[in-house]
C-alpha cells in the first residue's frame, strides 16, 4: 500500500522565519541525541537536522501488526521510542519504505559522518539509504543496521550540492514473522547541514519580473540581519518557478530572480564578508502540485540555504 501524503502548506511570509534561522543562535546550537544501539550524537545544528515531512510511504507486505508501528510521521522529529518501547516507531513492513523530506534544512556533504537514522528494534535489519536534491535522481549512499546508524555520503555527493530528500528502505526483512516485520525506524537527522529560508517570490517581484519590489528591500534587509547573526559562511540562493511557460523560460527567469536577490544581499555591508551563489532550478523541483493555484504559488519562490 502506498500512502501519499498531503503537500506542504504555502508559507506566508509574515511567518517567514518560521523556518531556517528562527532566532538565529537557538536554531544552530548544537545539542546531544540518544543514539538506538546507545551513546549520544552531537548534531551541531540542534533540532532543524531531523527530516520534516513525509513525501511517501510505500507499506511491505507483510505490514505491522501493530496500528501504532505504522504510522510514518512517527519518523518526523527528534528520537522518542523509550528503550525497550513498542511504539513512537515506524515498522516499514517487509520491503517497505519510505521517503522524506528535509524543508527547514538541506544535507550537505560535512566533514566525517553527514547522516542518520535511527533503526531501533531489538533485531539490526539492514535499511538501505538514498539522498536526492529533487525527489526524482537518486543517489544510494549505503545500508544502516542498528549499531551502524551513521552514513558519510562523500562518496555519492555533488561538489557543492545539497540534498533535500532521503529514501529510506528495508533490504532483507529479517523480522518476517511477528509484530514488527522490517526495519523500524524513530528518526533521521542531517549532521552536516544548512539551513533554508524560504522567500515567497509574490513578495520579492511582480508578475513574470525579476526587478525586485519595495517591500522586497525590507524582507532582505531583515534576513540579512538575522544571517548576519549566524555562524555563516555562504548562502545559496536558488530561483525556483511554477511550471507554467516553457521549461527553458523558466529557467531562464529564475536565474534573473535568483541573481537578483544575490545583487541585493552582496550590497549590503552585514553580509560582506559572505560568498553569494546563485542557482537557477526554474520548474524542475516543485514542494506542490503544479494543478492548483495554490500550489503554483507555493512552488514560486526563492531559497536561500545558509551554509557554514
Amino acid at each position: 500500500m502506498i500512502r501519499t501524503i498531503p503537500e506542504l502548506i504555502s508559507i506566508p511570509v509574515g511567518c517567514l522565519f518560521a523556518i531556517g534561522l528562527v532566532g538565529a543562535a537557538a536554531a544552530q546550537e548544537p545539542q546531544d541525541y540518544p543514539m538506538a544501539q546507545g551513546g549520544t550524537i552531537t548534531l551541531p545544528s540542534g533540532e532543524i537536522s531531523f527530516a520534516d515531512r513525509v513525501v511517501r510511504f510505500e507499506e511491505g507486505d507483510p505490514p505491522s501488526e501493530r496500528e501504532d508501528a505504522r504510522d510514518p510521521e512517527a519518523v518526523l522529529g527528534p528520537p522518542d521510542r523509550e528503550e525497550g518501547g513498542e511504539s513512537a516507531a515506524l515498522t516499514l513492513g517487509c520491503h517497505g519504505s519510505i521517503v522524506l523530506e528535509f524543508t527547514d534544512n538541506a544535507l550537505i556533504d560535512a566533514e566525517g559522518a553527514d547522516l542518520h537514522v535511527w533503526e531501533v528494534g531489538d533485531d539490526a535489519e539492514p535499511t538501505e539509504v538514498a539522498i536526492s536534491g529533487d525527489g526524482d535522481s537518486w543517489h544510494e549512499v549505503g545500508t544502516v543496521s542498528g549499531g551502524t546508524s551513521s552514513l558519510d555520503i562523500d562518496e555519492v555527493a555533488d561538489e557543492g550540492a545539497s540534498y533535500r530528500y532521503v529514501r529510506l528502505s528495508d533490504r532483507d526483512c529479517l523480522g518476517r514473522h511477528g509484530r514488527w516485520p522490517g526495519a523500524d525506524i524513530d528518526a533521521v537527522a542531517a549532521v552536516g547541514t544548512a539551513e533554508r529560508i524560504v522567500l515567497d517570490s509574490g513578495v520579492l517581484f511582480g508578475f513574470d519580473e525579476a526587478v525586485l519590489s519595495e517591500e522586497a528591500a525590507q524582507v532582505l534587509d531583515d534576513l540579512a540581519e538575522r544571517i548576519a547573526e549566524a555562524p555563516v559562511s555562504r548562502l545559496e540562493i536558488e530561483g525556483h518557478t511554477d511550471s507554467r511557460g516553457s521549461a527553458s523560460y523558466n529557467l531562464e527567469l529564475s536565474e534573473r530572480r535568483a541573481e537578483s536577490v544575490r545583487e541585493y544581499l552582496a550590497s549590503l555591508p552585514v553580509l560582506e564578508d559572505l560568498s553569494l551563489d546563485i542557482r537557477a532550478v526554474g520548474e524542475a523541483e516543485p514542494v506542490a502540485s503544479n494543478e492548483t493555484e495554490e500550489g503554483r504559488q507555493e512552488n514560486r519562490r526563492v531559497e536561500i540555504l545558509a551554509l557554514p
